[in-house]
């Protein structure tokens, strides 16, 4: 453990013989500090400005010197290095060196077979296309590099003592760079200064996570004074950060000073080059990283190269080939040996080599078996890759481009960003996803809350939602046509309209004021801004209590405890505070409201503030200050002694104790009602409103957003937010503001956030706390000194949490709400330890992960809420569907486990008949106990796993927590957990963290060699997505982070099922056909050369012309199998969505097995016998030449592998039928003109006028039709009993397509309710364990699991519907 743990350690550490105490010293003497040694993997900045380069020693210049520059270069090659390099690229593939072996030994004239230059063109054209398409693409990539490369950047110079303009490219680390609004950053820069007064600068990140919402960044705490103008020449610090790293969520660092002072700073201070600076006149900063160190760069990844399981099967298919070919040219060389031994001297016909020595018959057959590969060297399906290649791009494009999966409301289509594995979308086994963004919307919606134990359940907002839905389904009813609502918020002016685009300038351009005229619709801009989401009916029993401002603010004043109508002000003050929104106007919805808007509501008068302020006691000094506010007749801002807790800009404001112009409690006087509390009516007008007063909000994730609409809807509405102040209009219309003291930020580990403010009018310092139950309940503050007041906080929080539970039963959303207020000295020595952790390098998570712990004890439990996320569009169906193709379908959340269970049967996860188990425990004996009981149970009814075809029976559901799931882990009982998910239909894992989930999807994948499938729209899913076979992410509510790491992307989880369904099945299908025909129709061509050798002593002389083997494969076979390959369709789309079990081929591989690859080549032997001696004794005894004995041999071949494929095409277009007759007519037209023209090309046999004689010969006719028709007799016949003796599913389904929709739709129906009633039937045979003894009464429906009731296990039965729950089973 390093230095910096054991001092906080140290620090946090409390005496044994005193009680808890938030006075405790957090800090050592100041001798005991030692110093920290400055770790040496780290980066040393030094500024580019007079001081620094003046002062700057040799080693550091050297240091600096080594940084790269700022310029990019995604090319791979140059002018000098394209040619080696990029040929170097291209013989590195095994195919490329293969055909160069070719060409080598064809050059030795013993193993010479083709003309030299014949056997190059082969690799000449495969070379010279590859580097065609290579030179292109890379001077695709220099033109962009060039434009990003010279753009303008303002960077300061030492030397002119000014910003001046220089391109990005000459940009270097430790440069002063000014960006103003609408700029892109140039580079990473740690930002030291901004126009905001505040010290904030804001980020549009959508260039590297796709998220549209504003993100705040913050000037280095400490660095400066706000207002003072920065000066790069008189920086004299040193920046040492973190080595550069592609993590976008991480920067830590701190600035090492003159005087030895080092301030701390993190990702909130960074600038990522990409980002476009926003509402923000201007912002400076030095320069860390540049060019490929960036962030951005290191980031920037193309498409992801995966291999797919057909893939890989093929390459074992091509290894067997491999051996075919060594086996038949083994067999070419011992026939040349054996042949030549037969003759008892040597032949007249066989030469000498150039010394006039005659080849021994040995040495002759090991000449013959290299010749022998030349020859036979397409049985090496090379061209096979790169049709493969082609036929996924053709692919890819048809997927992408499918209407079906275009999502016209985010103007967004389904995104291949793996190239290579389309067709195992057409395999998978396993379908892991999160809940929250991907089964649901992640438009969050406030429901209910609990105060202080009490429930208030909103019912007129049930209604609101209710009739909300009512008309969303009428306007996608065509009977009932609607007015057209713009899609975007619009801006009118004058008779012209036009879309108002996003706003991207603080600096309006709107021309003259009043004349504009702002249209809201419900597709803003603005992130999580639909009237679902923003639009909340209060609850009228909770709304008259909080109408009761004076009564709430003078209770709320005693900040010591919470009671009367003060928990209700914290809170709805927690809900407006405890988040970090970004508050603009709708006017301009890019351009933050940094203070109070002017507003024409009644407020208090003065006289009443004064009288509530005076029942408080000591307060005068407040009371001074507002006579002194009524006697200038504007507010003004007294100073006060700064706080000794701020650090940086806010330590340096001066704060008169609440009662400001900027904050406090802001007054107006209106006496006429003055002292009239708001009527019902008047609250319920102000809350259906939400946009009466020109706020949006934007925020980094909907539960933010949710919960600052429901404060706002009670009448606490959040006005303006800075790094060191928010404030606050409550009911009456009063203001009132807080000075920030600290944030402490939600992460997925500590699954709280908190935010330190300052009491406005007793200074002390308060924390609110919004988190998981799990995460708040167990800090809450425990007191034995005071019993009945111990008492009270245990009933609440009883209370409370049983209001959680039936929140999460009814699939809502809960977060804890709790309160802390702590003395000023306390929260000075906290500060001082947490500046340490912000300082440190080292293990500063973990550093800062222990001070904010320390701070977030003894909590006050104020009370909770509940969020409801609604399901997607048609989640159940795709679900349902994706279950009937065999797919098993497991959820990974972070929710509770009631929430999840709930969505789960919501979305037809888990279904009322599924018996359930359900493990929750923290002890290793009950996981043991659990695994054998159940597994016991599951073998007793006999049933088979649900992946396995045809099984059948009771569907089993399994629910696991995320600690009992980690403990699982720890003990190694995956397997056991592993053998017991294979039987459960369904899976469902609650409170997991990300690696967890990435953990069960590797130990399914790995362990069960099935193919996996992720699915999620968050970061927290980005290991989950990369740990599967094929990772999916949704461009949903939370940014592109899970896109840009999955392998396809939708827009919803429902265009799953035509992904999978249809496209999987349709890819796997076409390209295992595609594959399975490459293999045969090579086998079958070059067999017919192989048969020949038997016929001229194994001499390698071929019968067919050079030139027309070579265009046999490259022209006239070629492009019919990749059409095949991309357009065919076995089965339509609609009888595929309306059948998923046809899905099951894929995933049993049914498309391409090492028996279909046996097959294939048997029948090409077959086809090429045919082929080959069919022609052979039609001319037998006949005077014609080897060529004109190999051309109606060419021809026939031609014919059978063309119809071959014909024969397996199942759905013809016209595309079909250019590219099959075009073939054809291709072939016709290249060899009469090649034997026209060939004079002299080969001799001494020419191919001169050979076709032409050919085709006037009757003969030739007769030969190729016979030979045809004999070749391809077997496989017809195959087919034709296939589709009328045995009869599969697939079949079944094609020859529905071949009926009329009505018919067709009839037998679909019919053949549903067949597969119901076979699976009901066998569910009741199956409902009754099996072996010897077993009862004879159905055991589902008697208790099995013990579920634990406080100290004492009960026994309880199943509930009604056959639902079953074994939860912490104690033997």
């Amino acid at each position: 453990m390093t230095h910096s743990i054991d001092r906080l350690s140290c620090c946090f550490r409390r005496p044994e013989t005193t009680g808890d105490s938030e006075t405790t010293p957090l800090l050592r003497p100041p001798h005991q500090d030692r110093e920290i040694p400055l770790p040496a993997a780290l980066r040393h900045v030094f500024p580019n400005n007079a001081i620094s380069v003046n002062a700057i020693t040799p080693s550091h210049k050297q240091l600096m010197d080594r940084y790269p520059g700022n310029k990019i270069r995604t090319t791979k090659y140059t002018l000098l290095s394209f040619l080696p390099k990029n040929l170097f690229q291209q013989f590195y593939r095994l195919a490329n060196i293969y055909f160069v072996f070719l060409v080598a030994i064809n050059w030795f004239p013993q193993m010479e077979v083709f003309h030299r230059e014949i056997t190059m063109l082969p690799l000449l054209v495969v070379t010279v296309a590859s580097s065609l398409k290579d030179a292109l693409e890379d001077f695709r990539r220099y033109k962009f590099d060039r434009i990003v490369n010279y753009r303008a950047a303002s960077v300061y110079d030492w030397k002119q003592q000014d910003f001046v303009l220089k391109r990005w490219k000459d940009v270097r680390v430790g440069d002063f760079v000014k960006v103003v609004c609408n700029e892109v950053i140039p580079a990473d820069i740690l930002l030291l200064n901004t126009s905001d007064p505040n010290g904030v600068c804001h980020l549009e990140t959508a260039n590297l996570d796709g998220e549209t919402n504003l993100k705040q960044r913050q000037v280095v705490r400490g660095f400066a004074a706000p207002n003072c103008s920065f000066q790069p020449e008189h920086f004299s610090g040193t920046v040492v950060c973190e080595k550069p790293n592609k993590t976008l969520t991480h920067f830590k660092g701190y600035l090492a000073m003159p005087e030895k002072k080092k301030i701390g700073f993190g990702r909130e201070s960074l600038l990522l080059r990409g980002c476009t600076v926003r509402n923000t006149d201007n912002a400076a900063g030095i320069v860390v990283y540049a060019g490929h160190e960036t962030k951005a760069m290191l980031n920037n990844k193309g498409p992801r190269y995966k291999r797919s399981k057909l893939e890989r099967k093929m390459n074992t298919d091509v290894l067997f080939c491999v051996g075919i070919l060594f086996i038949m040219c083994l067999i070419g060389a011992l026939g040349q040996y054996f042949w030549l031994g037969t003759f008892p001297s040597i032949p007249p016909f066989v030469p000498p080599d150039s010394n006039n020595v005659y080849i021994p018959p040995s040495l002759s057959g090991f000449y013959m078996f290299f010749t022998m590969i030349i020859l036979l060297q397409v049985l090496i399906p090379i061209s096979l890759y790169v049709s493969i290649e082609l036929i996924k791009v053709g692919q890819v494009f048809f997927i992408t481009n499918d209407v079906d999966l275009y999502d016209e409301e985010t103007d967004s289509r389904v995104q291949c960003r793996a190239l290579n594995i389309t067709e195992d979308l057409g395999q998978i086994q396993y379908v892991f996803s999160d809940k929250t963004g991907t089964l649901t919307e992640n438009k969050m919606v406030f429901r209910r809350c609990s105060i202080m134990g009490t429930e208030y359940c909103h019912k007129e907002n049930a209604l609101r939602l209710a009739a909300l839905d009512e008309a969303e389904s009428d306007e996608e009813d065509p009977a009932f046509p609607q007015k057209k609502v713009p899609s975007r918020l619009q801006f009118r002016k004058g008779k012209s309209g036009a879309a108002l685009r996003r706003w991207n300038s603080a600096r309006a351009r709107i021309g003259v004021r009043g004349q504009a005229e702002v249209t809201l619709s419900p597709h803003s801009d603005v992130a999580f801004s639909s009237p679902l989401e923003t639009d909340v009916a209060p609850d009228r029993r909770l709304q008259r209590i909080t109408g009761d401002e004076a009564g709430q603010m003078e209770a709320w004043c005693r900040v010591s405890r919470i009671n009367g109508g003060a928990c209700y002000m914290d809170f709805f003050l927690a809900l407006a505070i405890c988040n970090t929104v970004v508050v603009s106007t709708a006017m301009h919805p890019r351009q933050r409201v940094t203070g109070p808007l002017n507003f024409s509501t009644t407020l208090k008068s003065l006289g009443h503030i004064q009288t509530l302020l005076k029942r408080l006691g000591s307060l005068s000094h407040v009371i001074s200050s507002l006579h002194s506010i009524s006697e200038k007749s504007s507010p003004t801002t007294p100073a006060s002694p700064p706080s000794p807790a701020a650090s940086g800009p806010a330590g340096d404001k001066e704060d008169m104790g609440g009662i400001t112009d900027s904050g406090s409690l802001n007054t107006s006087l209106e006496d006429s009602e003055a002292d009239l509390p708001p009527t019902e009516e008047a609250a319920t007008e102000r809350s259906t409103d939400p946009n009466s007063d020109g706020l949006c909000y934007e925020a980094e994730s909907p539960d933010e957003a949710a919960l600052v609409h429901a404060a706002r809807a009670y009448g606490y509405t959040l006005l303006a937010r800075t790094p060191d102040h928010v404030t606050i209009r409550l009911p009456q219309g009063s203001l009132l503001t807080f000075e920030i003291l600290g944030t402490l930020a939600f992460n997925s580990v500590r699954k709280r956030m908190s935010v330190v403010v300052r009491h406005p009018v007793t200074n002390e310092v308060v924390i609110y706390t919004k988190g998981a139950d799990s995460a708040i309940m167990e800090r809450l503050a425990k007191s034995a000194e005071n019993q009945p007041e111990e008492n009270k906080r245990k009933r609440i929080a009883a209370k409370t949490q049983r209001h959680l539970h039936l929140y999460a039963k009814d699939g809502l959303r809960t977060l804890c709400i709790a309160k802390k207020v702590m003395s000023l000295q306390a929260y000075t020595d906290w500060l001082a330890v947490r500046q340490e952790a912000e300082s440190a390098i080292d293990n500063r998570e973990e550093l800062l992960m222990e001070t904010a712990s320390h701070l977030e004890t003894n909590l006050t439990l104020i009370g909770t809420t509940g969020i409801e996320d609604r399901l997607q569009e048609d989640v159940p169906a795709t679900i349902a569907s994706l279950r009937k193709a065999g797919i098993q379908v497991w959820v990974l959340t972070g929710d509770k486990q009631e929430t999840a269970v709930n969505i789960a049967y919501s979305c037809r996860l888990l279904d009322q008949s599924d018996v359930v188990f359900t493990l929750s425990t923290a002890s290793l004996d009950e996981c043991n106990s659990f695994l054998d009981c159940t597994l016991e149970e599951v073998k007793r009814y006999g049933v088979q796993p649900p992946w396995q075809s045809g099984s059948r029976g009771p569907a089993f559901g399994l629910v696991l927590e995320g600690h009992t799931l980690g403990l699982l882990f720890e003990a190694g009982l995956q397997l056991r957990l592993l053998e017991l998910s294979r039987h459960c239909r369904s899976v469902l894992c609650c409170r997991v963290t990300p690696l967890q989930k990435s953990a069960v999807v590797k130990l399914v994948r790995n362990k069960l060699k099935v193919m996996t499938l992720s699915i999620g729209d968050g970061a927290n899913d980005v290991s989950m997505i990369q740990a599967a076979d094929i990772g999916v992410g949704i461009s949903g509510q939370e940014g592109m982070q899970a896109v840009m790491a999955s392998d396809f992307a939708i827009s919803h989880f429902k265009h799953l099922k035509k992904l999978l369904l249809v496209h999987g099945h349709w890819c796997y299908s076409r390209l295992a056909s595609t594959v399975i025909y490459f293999f045969y129709k090579n086998v079958a061509y070059v067999n017919l050369l192989f048969w020949y050798q038997f016929f001229c002593g194994f001499s390698g002389t071929a019968m067919i012309d050079y030139w027309l083997l070579i265009f046999f494969n490259l022209l006239f076979t070629s492009v019919p199998p990749i059409v095949f390959g991309i357009l065919d369709k076995d089965i339509s789309a609609g009888t595929l969505l309306s059948l998923p079990e046809l899905y099951k081929s894929g995933q049993n591989s049914e498309g391409y097995r090492h028996s279909t690859f046996w097959v294939a080549l048997l029948d090409a032997f077959y086809q090429s016998l045919v082929c080959f001696f069919v022609p052979y004794l039609a001319y037998q005894d006949s005077d014609i030449d080897i060529y004109s004995f190999g051309t109606p041999m060419n021809t026939a071949s031609l014919f059978t592998i063309l119809l071959h494929l014909a024969i397996e095409i199942r759905t013809w277009t016209v595309v079909h039928w250019v590219v099959m007759v075009g073939s054809v007519l291709l072939y016709f037209i290249i060899a009469l003109s090649y034997s026209a023209l060939c004079i002299d090309c080969n001799p001494p046999s020419n191919p001169y006028w050979i076709m032409e004689n050919q085709m006037a010969d009757p003969v030739f006719y007769l030969v190729c039709i016979l030979t045809t028709v004999l070749a391809l007799l077997p496989r017809y016949t195959f087919r034709v009993l296939q589709g009328t003796l045995a009869l599969s599913p697939l079949v079944r389904a094609r020859q529905l397509d071949t009926l009329s929709p009505q018919v067709r739709e009839s037998f679909i129906r019919e053949w549903r309710s067949q597969e119901d009633a076979s699976e009901a039937a066998s569910d009741q045979v199956l409902s009754s364990p099996t072996g010897p003894g077993s009862p004879t009464e159905p055991t589902v429906d008697r208790g099995l699991s013990l579920h634990k009731d406080g100290n004492e296990d009960t026994e309880k039965p199943f509930s009604p519907g056959h639902r079953r729950s074994i939860s912490t089973m104690t033997i």
